[in-house]
């Protein structure tokens, strides 16, 4: 773990599951910058060390790494005893995914091992993580619970099986989240991004991504321009208006796109 301070800050935690350079990332730096003591969990710690020295130098908060294997209970278990032991967790965000490949798979060709796996972190890992917070989003009567989707949560598409199903679960339990906890005070919204996620703006580095995944959550990437890439600093700011949505006008889902029809 990495801090910059030396006590939690009164509006809790943020725990920001899957985080890379860019959407992860964004998010994580969002709530770090509205005041928020900041988890960030992902497999690579020392990445993950990286971003919570730069996030808590930029914004003069606390953020700490964590290391998580999503797919692993066991890992979920002992990396949530760490979040919560910072404090009372006021934010979820599950953005965690499991890579698969570039190019469509032949559905007779698909591993059952790397099926599996696709399930367990999209939506397996997200059951995992929900259940370690929602016990005291209850106890307290407020809490936000936020799952990062794509096109394939919505949408079977030839090539994707293990994407797709594991996507879809997770649109589903998030429905299923949002109709057991929000009458008990806690915001459950699934984010469905359609589009390619770049760098944010700032960066030198500009990097494409299979429109049918969140951001760096692909591994394999492109250099292009800036045309059709979604910002995540301008996705994180989605992220940030779900957390403070009036209770009378919670969204329980949210579709976005980018602006150029040719990237949709």
């Amino acid at each position: 773990m990495r801090n910059m301070a030396s006590s939690a800050s009164s509006k809790g935690i943020a725990a920001i599951v899957g985080v890379g350079p860019n959407l992860g990332r964004s998010i994580a730096r969002k709530f770090a910058h509205e005041g928020f003591t900041v988890a960030i969990l992902a497999r690579d710690l020392g990445r993950l060390s990286r971003f919570a020295d730069e996030i808590a130098r930029e914004e003069k908060a606390q953020v700490f790494a964590i290391r998580i294997d999503c797919s692993d209970l066991r890992s979920v278990r002992e990396a949530f005893e760490g979040v919560l032991s910072l404090g009372f967790v006021e934010v979820l965000v599950y953005n965690a995914y499991q890579p698969v490949s570039w190019n469509p798979t032949n559905f007779t060709d698909i591993r059952v091992e790397h099926f599996e796996k696709s399930i367990a972190v999209s939506s397996v890992g997200a059951f995992h993580c929900a259940q370690q917070v929602l016990p005291g989003m209850v106890e307290r009567g407020r809490g936000t619970v936020l799952f990062s989707g794509c096109s394939a949560s919505r949408n079977g598409i030839a090539g994707y099986s293990e994407l797709c199903c594991g996507k879809f679960a997770m649109r589903a339990l998030s429905q299923c989240l949002a109709r057991e906890f929000q009458p008990l005070g806690i915001h459950v919204a699934h984010v469905i991004i359609h589009g390619n996620v770049g760098a944010p703006r700032g960066s030198m580095v500009s990097t494409s991504h299979n429109r049918l995944l969140v951001g760096e959550q692909q591994q394999q990437q492109q250099s292009v321009g800036r045309d059709g890439l979604m910002d995540p600093d301008a996705l994180a700011q989605t992220y940030w208006h779900l957390h403070i949505q009036d209770r009378s006008t919670w969204t329980q889902e949210i579709d976005l796109h980018p602006s150029n029809p040719r990237y949709m």
